[in-house]
């Protein structure tokens, strides 16, 4: 049984009903009806009025209302922070990332995790996917995040949210006057990849091959950030994840042209050893990336357009 009024006031406001409120409390009627009685008397004021069993709030109920919340929310945060007190994680994490989720979205994590685990030492290490890949299975790194097909039988992979690949052009490109293009329009094209071993190499090479596309010539280069600055630049085109190319696009330095008849995505994947014992800090960093309000924050991000 629970037994705090403040708590039963606001889920009464927010059930708008006593008897609802009983059930979601495991309270009897009655039990709900001394506790907002106790609290009016404390106050010294009518909090809420009722009439068949449907509550309305007095001027006070409403003010009151408001800083209960606020009662509520410091509550749970107290309980929280008294809990780490009690289950200090410590030791160290080697986390990896391939390099559109590591200079694009890593720092945002650690920061996160930092915040809420300090004594815990993390080192990160970033590269391409397939070098990512090779360290986790050497044990040079104890898990990591990147983009593209992980198929490997020895490692423990889970999608933890969607990537949408975008086609971009320069500004001045014969392309960018176009609304939306086809696969004919794609033909010939001077186009700029990222080097062998990446998620964004293998995702644009096998696309490429599907679609039947001749490639005029091609520029390759190391990171997401130089086939950005390539594309800028006006040497090609490029397909590339819209993490990167965030703020160019809000600054109208570069174009982002629709494919008929597609959308491009790919998944991120957190990987790890398979069989491997797992210390605290392991554990504890999955559980916040694999968590729904991780993953509601990370569209947020990605929505709001926040550049690193």
């Amino acid at each position: 049984m629970m037994n705090d009024p403040i708590k039963t006031f606001v889920t009464v406001v927010e059930q708008r009903n006593s008897s609802s409120t009983a059930e979601e409390l495991y309270l009897s009627h009655p039990n709900v009806s001394l506790q907002i009685q106790s609290l009016e008397e404390e106050l010294g004021t009518k909090l809420v009025n009722s009439s068949s069993n449907h509550i309305e709030l007095t001027q006070s109920g409403e003010i009151y209302y408001g800083y209960a919340k606020q009662i509520l929310l410091l509550q749970d945060k107290a309980k929280q922070e008294i809990k780490q007190l009690s289950n200090v994680v410590t030791g160290s994490l080697r986390v990896g990332a391939s390099y559109t989720i590591g200079e694009y979205i890593l720092p945002f994590v650690v920061a996160e995790f930092a915040t809420q685990y300090p004594r815990v030492e993390i080192e990160t290490s970033i590269a391409n996917t397939e070098e990512i890949i090779h360290a986790v299975q050497a044990n040079h790194l104890d898990i990591a995040l990147v983009e593209g097909e992980v198929n490997q039988d020895d490692l423990e992979i889970r999608s933890i949210m969607e990537d949408e690949i975008i086609l971009v052009v320069p500004n001045h490109h014969p392309l960018s006057r176009l609304p939306i293009v086809t696969s004919e329009h794609l033909q010939d094209q001077v186009w700029i990849l990222r080097e062998s071993g990446s998620g964004t190499r293998a995702f644009s090479d096998k696309l490429i091959k599907e679609w039947g596309i001749k490639v005029r010539k091609t520029y390759v280069f190391g990171s997401g950030q130089a086939v950005k600055q390539a594309v800028t630049a006006g040497l090609g085109i490029a397909l590339v994840s819209r993490w990167i190319v965030r703020k160019e696009l809000n600054a109208k330095e570069l174009k982002s042209i629709r494919i008929k008849g597609k959308r491009l995505t790919r998944s991120f994947y957190l990987i790890g050893p398979k069989n491997h014992e797992m210390t605290e800090a392991m554990e504890v960093f999955m559980e916040q990336l694999l968590t729904h309000e991780s993953a509601n924050s990370w569209r947020k991000l990605g929505k709001r357009g926040t550049d690193i």
